[in-house]
């Protein structure tokens, strides 16, 4: 069935313009002035009419943690969120580590997912860092993307292997930068005084940035392609930067979160994540690699948890805290509409068109004949206020409650298909 999108504003070939869009199941069929007959017309008169979004790191804990979320209620959220295309960890119950357990977890999203759910495989048995995975078995499945995230793999014999498979495969391995030898056993946030003074033990820099240094020689003799995940700290920043320069194949990625909030702003367990959010030195560094390409692109690490999970001390809490629903509100709002310093091309560009070209989608991520019809529509003035109730994941676990926002997905399309239609219960205001 073509559809039609009508009176929009456009982003198609890298510019914002006037346009219709006509699609189908299939695919974009035709932009421009005028595109032809369709048997449904979308109205999209003060609206803006966008690329999905993609998302290269999510959790929705299924199988094994479905009290968390699971691939129904977090592809729901990621709907809302304007997201299209979507990349779960494989921190699950059991670990997606060979054929039959992979096999699992494609047949719950081939079931429940409304958008596009494409999931990693784990690089080690287990995520134990002990012994390669099924990297052969699962590659032959479809899989296109390993990693051990929420764990970091720190031998790197193994991760020379990993990456010697990336390069003869052109699959990416997604690391987790973490060696626990620089953290204390109950440190929640980053190493500062301000730890100190709410009795909190820290986490230092080095506990992400130095894994990250020994990773990315081991990428430089191994080749292949190498991506880090959230990065957090100006250390790992000046590393990634010199890897590049000296022509190393990697890339990485910055959260909504590690962009937006600094150490100073943590107020209880909704602010624990990890890596933690470090200082307004870090946080500028972070800005300005994202502008420079330093860093490649934005992810949100969506990481659901039940009340239970963080009502308990800081120290004991679970890390992480959910995005999927408010990353492109919130970036929007801060960094383009108050801030203006940046466009919202820029923006979808780090959320979209470039994580497609690092991950090898290249049928997604622009608005295009012949790309996938995986389209969003947004309200990008109207002001409203992020409030967890409305949340269509599980998770609640988020610091940004309350928060003021303007960007509103009003609808999402994903293969010629609307996902996610707002019916006007979602904003109050």
């Amino acid at each position: 069935m073509k559809t039609k999108i009508i009176g929009g504003t456009v982003l198609t070939e890298g510019e914002l313009r006037r346009a219709e869009v006509l699609f189908d199941e299939t695919g974009i069929l035709a932009v421009g002035e005028k595109t032809g007959e369709a048997d449904t017309v979308i109205d999209a008169s003060g609206k803006y009419v966008l690329p999905g979004l993609v998302d290269v790191h999510v959790h929705f804990r299924e199988p094994g943690f479905e009290e968390k979320e699971t691939i129904r209620t977090g592809s729901a959220a990621a709907a809302r969120g304007g997201f299209t295309t979507v990349l779960p960890m494989p921190n699950l119950k059991p670990v997606p580590d060979s054929v039959e357990t992979m096999r699992k977890e494609l047949e719950i999203i081939d079931r429940d997912s409304c958008v596009h759910t494409l999931p990693y495989g784990a690089i080690t048995k287990g995520e134990a860092g002990q012994e390669l995975a099924d990297l052969q078995g699962m590659y032959d499945l479809g899989i296109r993307w390993f990693s051990d995230d929420g764990v970091g793999m720190n031998d790197q014999k193994l991760m020379a292997e990993a990456l010697r498979f990336s390069a003869e495969h052109g699959c990416i391995i997604a690391c987790h930068t973490e060696d626990l030898s620089w953290r204390e056993p109950g440190a929640s946030v980053h190493e500062a005084p301000y730890a100190y003074e709410h009795g909190w033990k820290g986490i230092p820099d080095e506990c992400e940035s130095e894994p990250l240094a020994n990773d990315l020689m081991t990428a430089a003799k191994a080749g292949g392609y190498y991506h880090a995940c959230h990065i957090s700290s100006h250390k790992s920043v000046e590393v990634l930067r010199a890897a590049k320069m000296a022509g190393v194949n990697c890339s990485a990625e910055v959260t909504a979160h590690h962009l937006l909030l600094e150490n100073t702003d943590v107020k209880g367990t909704n602010w624990k994540m990890n890596p933690p959010l470090r200082t307004h030195k870090d946080r500028m560094a972070l800005i300005e690699a994202l502008e420079d390409g330093t860093v490649d692109f934005i992810a949100s690490d969506h990481a659901p948890h039940t009340v239970f999970d963080k009502a308990k001390p800081m120290s004991q809490a679970a890390f992480g805290i959910v995005s999927l629903e408010t990353s492109f509100p919130l970036l929007y709002t801060h960094f383009v509409k108050d801030e203006k310093r940046w466009t919202l091309e820029q923006l979808i560009a780090w959320m979209s068109t470039l994580p497609c070209e690092r991950f090898g989608m290249n049928d997604r991520g622009e608005i295009a004949v012949g790309k996938k019809a995986d389209i969003i529509i947004a309200d990008l003035d109207t002001e409203y206020t992020i409030d967890v109730k409305t949340f269509r994941s599980k998770g609640k676990n988020t610091p940004f409650d309350g928060a003021r926002a303007c960007a509103r997905v009003i609808r999402t399309i994903a293969e010629g298909i609307t996902v996610y239609e707002e019916t006007g219960e979602e904003h109050a205001d």
